[in-house]
């Protein structure tokens, strides 16, 4: 739209928005999370701006790079479609998710990048710390690791104090069925539960092996039962796994992925220079991850926290100096 606010006066599934500015382009869009996920938003981000560049380059009779989504509806066998849903409007729907969720805190947020040189440093600590468990732990859950440590500092937790990360599974791949070019939401939940204790006198190892297991205890003939029986009886409040770590406020959850490709969004005005999330992020206790952008292997981690707490985060020497700037 030109000269409004995509999404004034409505409430659209999608909607897009490109400010020009005086030194640049912002290219904003937001999807509703219940028809679209991560892989999803970025699949259509990134070939709205193959197609786009292509326009400026004047090849558009090309065929984009892109592999065409799948837009056939998965449902787990026996479900009934479609979905009786006990809700007779939306606004029931929104308080009840509402009602759920309770109030947002005053958060204030920061943008951490983490080279990729620094991340083959904190796997290597992570994976030798745990050399005899089995596991391999990954980039990620390594750099989550090192997040929740800092974070378990900066909260001040007592060692006895409970404390949950919960973070998204990607069902393509792990629930049979699903397509991995499938056009929807279909991510799910993990969850790592410790102390304080556990997590700041055992090492970084020890917290990316509990991320690592949490990952790895994803059961996808589980996921499909429990979305049989959602099916059956619909309902609207707090998934399970955020639902026990909001009773307590040492609860840390982590969206997006590495992995999409967020800096190859080049549409024909060149390579995009930096990415932030919208206001559905800004949540306290949130960290949204993304690619670097500053090289391979790289890591960029969007760190929403109330102010005090975020503060001594910025300030932790420990911590910071695995990133860069």
């Amino acid at each position: 739209m030109i000269g409004a606010e995509a999404a004034a006066g409505s409430r659209p599934v999608l909607a897009a928005q490109v400010t020009e500015l005086d030194d640049g382009v912002f290219v904003a869009m937001s999807v509703n999370h219940g028809v679209a996920d991560g892989t999803t938003f970025w699949h259509l981000f990134n070939t709205w701006s193959e197609i786009s560049r292509r326009s400026v380059n004047g090849d558009r009779e090309c065929e984009i790079s892109s592999p065409p989504p799948v837009f056939d509806r998965w449902f787990p066998d026996g479900c009934a479609v479609p979905i009786a849903v006990p809700l007779g409007k939306l606004d029931d729907i929104v308080g009840h998710r509402r009602g759920a969720y309770g109030q947002r805190p005053p958060v204030q947020e920061c943008f951490l990048r983490f080279s990729g040189e620094s991340v083959k440093e904190l796997v290597s600590k992570a994976n030798a710390e745990m050399s005899g468990s089995g596991a391999t732990i990954s980039s990620l859950q390594a750099v989550l690791a090192h997040m929740w440590r800092a974070v378990c500092r900066a909260w001040r937790l007592a060692p006895e104090e409970e404390t949950r990360y919960v973070i998204q599974v990607g069902c393509r791949g792990r629930v049979d069925g699903v397509p991995a070019a499938y056009s929807g939401n279909a991510v799910s939940l993990a969850a790592a539960d410790s102390t304080a204790g556990e997590i700041l006198e055992k090492g970084l190892g020890r917290a990316a092996w509990l991320l690592n297991q949490a990952v790895a205890s994803f059961d996808g003939a589980r996921e499909r039962e429990e979305l049989a029986a959602w099916a059956r009886e619909p309902s609207f409040g707090m998934p399970p796994a955020l639902a026990r770590g909001a009773e307590a406020p040492a609860l840390l959850v982590t969206g997006s992925s590495p992995r999409f490709d967020v800096y190859g969004n080049d549409f024909g005005w060149g390579a995009p220079v930096a990415v932030r999330s919208g206001a559905g992020n800004k949540l306290g206790r949130k960290v949204t991850v993304y690619e670097g952008g500053c090289g391979a292997g790289s890591m960029a981690l969007e760190v929403c926290l109330v102010p005090d707490a975020l503060a001594r985060l910025v300030a932790d020497q420990e911590f910071m100096s695995a990133t860069v700037p």
